[in-house]
């Protein structure tokens, strides 16, 4: 029998290789994933829901598919988990808020994504944790409570898809679902030490349409760009539900990462342009992944993409879409919701038709200028984040001069603002410990180039950090 250790720290990768080759079973890997989980639920608040026995049936059935020879598809018996903002069929969907009624959010269908997973043969291990209806930048909620980072738990894990981001870190389950509005992926992998990729607007279908409009996208989060790469060839598939979704890839992800990245045309932003106060061991961290780019054959030039910063633009587009969100809810209701969230439905309000259209203008402007600067690099690079998380429970750091999430993520809400594929690759810890994200940008419908690029990253060794302290162990 395969140490069960082992498998909780196994790639999906790994995992469908081994299933293959009779290594080990689904059951022994989904068996191991579930005590992982149980202890990283117990050091961080990873989860709102662990479904053991529902897992468990899956992973027998799963493995007598690849006993006979006929998986169901390219992750079968690989556990995975979903954020708790998409719709898990039979399970409740309770987005972190004591608004929503257990007895009536218990969908009889699954989001495309995991609809997607499910034909794929994925074992749903649970579902991970969300600020009420991934509001901000940091996982807490009146409903679940707060989200512990992996490496030190009185740390935030970032968020929105904080839940997701600990536990892939933690082992409870290579494969996770994220939702990412303004970095919602990006910041918990960039805090938590892990791969996220927030695909272009629409590569992933969406079901029911987010309130937050066409901000909002569906990104996997894993251990490494490859097995990004893998939960990309199975989410990416078309679903009529969504009106949006672009067409189907024409080619595979994971045929993608073998390319060189020699050649490609490669901006190193440190700043995008901005006074931002880069904390100086991240912009060393970040410095270093760039120059094992330009050590990989890629042309590296330090330039600056020419866009201001878009805050207010994005703030009056995320707080409208908030306000939607909550419209339906009566007064007593309305005092059940997290203050913060209560204060931007109020601002977002406020604002009229005309402001939204004049946000609109602000983005598409900045979907041109972002169009013309890819005619000329292929990618641009950033850090993730200035700083490494902090303190756990709060929606900014102690003492910051800024209210809101946004003024500590400088790096990441334009990109969604432009629709544009970003990822965070680890690339160093600093001086406590935590780590630190480089974020790797391309052009929309770049998706393979942002995938390719970060893969080089992990095989060069550039994405290597000390894995998180495993829950319950040593």
């Amino acid at each position: 029998m395969a140490d069960v250790t082992d498998l909780a720290d196994c790639s999906a990768v790994r995992l469908v290789a081994g299933y293959a080759a009779g290594e080990f079973s689904p059951v022994e890997a989904v068996r191991a994933v579930l005590e992982r989980a149980g202890r990283a639920q117990e050091r961080v608040n990873a989860f709102t829901r662990i479904d053991a026995d529902d897992a468990l049936a899956a992973a027998r059935a799963s493995e007598e598919r690849w006993r006979s020879g006929r998986p169901a598809g390219l992750v079968d018996g690989v556990p995975a988990t979903v954020k708790d903002l998409l719709l898990t069929r039979g399970a409740p969907t309770l987005r972190g808020s004591r608004t929503v009624r257990e007895t009536g959010a218990v969908w009889d269908t699954d989001a495309p994504s995991v609809a997607r997973l499910r034909e794929h043969g994925a074992v749903l291990t649970g579902k991970t944790t969300t600020p009420e209806f991934g509001w901000k930048g940091v996982t807490d909620s009146p409903r679940h409570g707060v989200t512990g980072n992996p490496y030190d738990p009185s740390r935030t894990a970032g968020g929105s898809s904080g839940g997701s981001a600990a536990a892939v870190a933690l082992g409870a389950g290579p494969l996770s679902l994220g939702t990412d509005g303004g970095g919602s992926v990006r910041i918990p992998g960039s805090f938590c030490g892990i791969f996220a990729l927030k695909p272009t607007y629409g590569r992933v279908p969406l079901f029911p349409a987010s309130p937050f409009g066409t901000l909002a996208h569906v990104g996997p989060m894993t251990r490494d760009a490859a097995d990004a790469a893998l939960l990309m060839d199975v989410v990416t598939g078309a679903d009529w539900r969504d009106w949006s979704q672009l067409a189907p890839p024409a080619g595979s992800f994971r045929e993608e990462l073998e390319r060189p990245v020699a050649g490609l045309r490669v901006a190193y932003s440190p700043t995008l342009g901005w006074d931002v106060p880069v904390r100086p061991e991240i912009a060393a961290a970040v410095r270093r992944a760039v120059d094992r780019l330009a050590g990989l054959g890629a042309h590296v030039e330090e330039a600056d993409p020419g866009i201001t910063d878009p805050v207010e633009e994005f703030h009056t587009l995320w707080f409208s879409g908030a306000a939607r969100v909550v419209q339906h809810l009566g007064a007593a209701d309305r005092e059940l919701l997290d203050p913060g969230l209560r204060e931007i439905c109020d601002e977002g309000a406020r604002r009229s038709a005309l402001d939204y259209l004049a946000a609109v203008d602000v983005r598409m402007a900045m979907g041109v200028a972002m169009g013309r600067f890819h005619s000329t690099y292929d990618l641009l690079v950033t850090p993730t984040e200035p700083i490494t998380a902090f303190e756990a429970g709060a929606e900014v750091p102690a003492r910051s001069a800024h209210r809101r999430w946004t003024g500590w993520t400088p790096f990441t809400y334009p990109f969604n603002m432009t629709q544009q594929p970003a990822a965070t690759v680890p690339c160093g810890v600093d001086g406590d410990g935590l780590p630190i994200g480089v974020q790797l940008v391309g052009a929309r419908h770049a998706d393979a180039l942002v995938l390719r690029a970060a893969h080089a990253l992990y095989t060069s060794g550039a994405a290597t950090i000390p894995a998180p302290p495993t829950p319950g162990g040593s």
